[in-house]
């Protein structure tokens, strides 16, 4: 494992070598922009929480907002080191929630009249942002298996006075409610590569036995979380993470277990993306996953995602 290491005089990190190689062969010629993107403070922003006010009442509240996003009208930019000392987070009616972490709820798409698992679920962002999408109504299974991060889930539940979900805990490659939702979000557990702009000590942790430990991990989850769709229903895969291990490897791997899948492709306007890539060191992933969605930090100024939309077709 590599240690983390601080420029002091900078105060800038040290990326390891290992992972700077990697992102050489990843992004070629755009490489030296990722990492100079890397080197820059991610911009803070939050979700306007519309269960409790509207986006002009609480624009008319808050001083330091900097900016609507384009491609989703609930999102702010703001320049506010500390925007949870405000009544307005207290009182719920936004939440601290970075940019392209509310991308994989838009694809998704939950709707009033539905059920929803969000298999790993806390600390609820991605949660309770589905909640406001469905108007409080519907029903959201939210689970998570450790403690720590269940108290913030149902912490962020109640602040924002989401009344549609439940909360369980149970290990997401044990739950079994198998064609029980009509959508599923799995945000999975990963390496984090695409946090390094705000959270440099990822780092710390960051190594080749960490992401194959964790696909193997992922690979269970996503598996489990198809199983519990209804036919006709609809799972977004999403991580934080640029490695193809845990991202097109996971697709690819789900495709070909399951015959009756589907990859749709997917777009958001306003947000630049790049298709998933169909090989990597020496492996071949299914050509489908071209279909899926990278999101590079240097691409928009935000953290790193991959997303991708799959769809149980036994009809």
């Amino acid at each position: 494992m590599f240690a983390y290491l601080k420029d002091m005089k900078n105060k800038q990190p040290i990326l390891p070598a290992a992972f700077k190689a990697r992102c050489s062969k990843l992004l070629g010629d755009e490489n030296s922009a990722f990492l100079k993107c890397l080197q820059r403070p991610l911009r803070k922003c939050i979700r306007v929480n519309t269960i409790k006010i509207s986006v002009s009442e609480l624009e008319k509240r808050l001083p330091f907002l900097d900016g609507q996003f384009e491609w989703y009208p609930e999102g702010f930019f703001i320049n506010e080191d500390k925007p949870g000392k405000y009544l307005e987070h207290f009182l719920g009616y936004y939440h601290v929630q970075s940019a392209m972490s509310m991308v994989p709820a838009l694809i998704l798409d939950p709707k009033p009249q539905d059920i929803v698992l969000d298999l790993t679920a806390a600390p609820g962002s991605k949660t309770t942002q589905m909640a406001q999408m469905m108007e409080n109504k519907g029903a959201i299974v939210a689970n998570d298996v450790r403690i720590e991060r269940l108290k913030a889930l149902k912490s962020n539940i109640e602040r924002l006075g989401v009344v549609n979900t439940l909360v369980t805990r149970v290990d997401g490659r044990k739950f079994r409610l198998g064609g029980s939702f009509d959508k599923v979000l799995l945000d999975a557990p990963c390496s984090g590569e695409g946090t390094v702009r705000k959270n440099w000590n990822m780092l710390s942790r960051w190594s080749m036995e960490q992401i194959r430990s964790l696909s193997r991990l992922q690979k269970s989850l996503a598996e489990n979380a198809l199983l519990s769709l209804k036919p006709g229903g609809v799972m977004v895969y999403s991580t934080c993470t640029h490695s193809p291990e845990e991202n097109e490897g996971i697709v690819s791997h789900l495709l070909e277990r399951f015959e009756w899948l589907e990859l749709e492709g997917i777009k958001v306007e306003g947000i630049k993306s790049r298709e998933g890539i169909t090989q990597w060191e020496g492996r071949h992933f299914d050509r489908r996953v071209r279909d899926c969605m990278r999101i590079y930090p240097h691409d928009n100024d935000t953290e790193g995602f991959f997303i991708a939309k799959l769809v149980r077709r036994d009809v």
